[in-house]
């Protein structure tokens, strides 16, 4: 079985997640709050609009953002929401 045949679940796991520095600052109301919502919903859309407030709260870190805006697979789990709440 191909790469492309598995599910993003196991594609998430299969790929190691890069390391990643997030700094407390970046943890305005607005990124928490997008993030719980896209974790609650299980419905990650909003992805780019975390990147444009993570942005407004001084993020630079450009393998965060390019997650962010990129197509995924996003879903629970994903470093990105899991840093924005101190898990990793």
């Amino acid at each position: 079985m191909g790469e492309d045949a598995l599910s993003p679940f196991l594609l998430a796991r299969k790929r190691p997640f890069p390391p990643v520095t997030f700094l407390p600052e970046w943890r305005t109301s607005t990124v928490l709050a997008l993030a719980r919502q896209m974790y609650d919903s299980r419905d990650f859309s909003a992805m780019p609009i975390l990147a444009d407030a993570l942005m407004d709260a001084n993020c630079t870190d450009e393998a965060i953002l390019t997650h962010c805006r990129g197509p995924g697979p996003h879903m629970r789990g994903c470093w990105v929401t899991d840093a924005c709440f101190g898990k990793v």
